[in-house]
């Protein structure tokens, strides 16, 4: 990688988000490509601030991590039709000074399910009422799922049910459903904290799919107790390939070498 007074600019907004490995990905897609730009982490919370740096610099593309994928929304110019619809935006183009917001989660996520599980009809759980959470709950409803909600805060998790009309269930009482298919959201688990788990044992029950988006580490607290009860399991990996791919491809133009992304 080469940079000079030709380098473009991109990166990551979130907070904390000096963990992500986002910068690794697209820098060597980058540098695989032949494209002259680098991608660096933001660590902030003001989102005013960022967008108004954006434009002024200008930055190309961000990603948009934990916590403001759906805050960020009231500080772009444009929505693209998905995004607009699930209300909640991980990807930021800057074409010509608007920024246009966009979602690629909800497709990395059923990129990651597709061929593993049958979705239509198939009773669902996701943990957390994020905007990762929002994107995975709208894709799999799309896909004729039925998805219950589970959080912490319920006030948040019920919000999210009603926006968008799907069932609800108290973090206390999740072990009561009866899923077939389970999506961890939240960052419990992640590094450093890699002993956390969000998700009662007695809901792991045999033959049922657990997914976790979390993929620093690749195989969480979690996954590792599905597995043990004879869930199949999906890690967060995938998913993270996917939404990186389709950023790649908003902001270039260029398709994005996939295999490169995923090693």
């Amino acid at each position: 990688m080469k940079i000079d007074q030709y380098t473009e600019l991109y990166g990551i907004i979130g907070y904390p988000v000096r963990h992500s490995l986002s910068p690794l990905m697209h820098n060597t897609a980058f540098e695989a490509v032949g494209i002259n730009a680098v991608y660096l982490a933001f660590e902030t919370r003001d989102l005013k601030a960022v967008t108004e740096g954006m434009k002024a610099l200008p930055i190309k593309g961000m990603s948009v991590t934990t916590p403001h994928k759906i805050r960020i929304i009231d500080h772009l110019d444009d929505l693209h039709a998905l995004a607009s619809q699930i209300g909640s935006v991980n990807t930021v183009v800057n074409h010509d000074g608007r920024l246009i917001g966009f979602n690629t989660d909800a497709s990395g996520a059923l990129r990651a399910l597709e061929g593993k599980v049958r979705l239509e009809d198939t009773h669902s759980l996701i943990v957390g009422a994020g905007g990762a959470a929002r994107s995975i709950a709208f894709a799999l409803k799309e896909m004729g799922a039925i998805v219950t909600i589970t959080n912490r805060t319920a006030s948040k998790g019920k919000a999210l049910t009603k926006a968008l009309g799907c069932g609800f269930v108290p973090w206390e009482k999740m072990d009561h459903i009866e899923a077939e298919l389970i999506v961890q959201t939240t960052p419990l688990g992640m590094a450093p904290d890699i002993n956390a788990c969000p998700i009662p044992v007695s809901i792991l029950k045999p033959g049922i799919t657990v997914m976790d988006i979390i993929y620093n580490p690749r195989c969480t607290r979690l996954l590792r107790l599905a597995q043990s009860r004879g869930c199949q399991i999906i890690d967060g990996v995938s998913m993270f390939v996917h939404q990186g791919a389709e950023q790649f491809r908003l902001w270039t133009n260029v398709d994005p070498p996939l295999r490169v992304m995923e090693e």
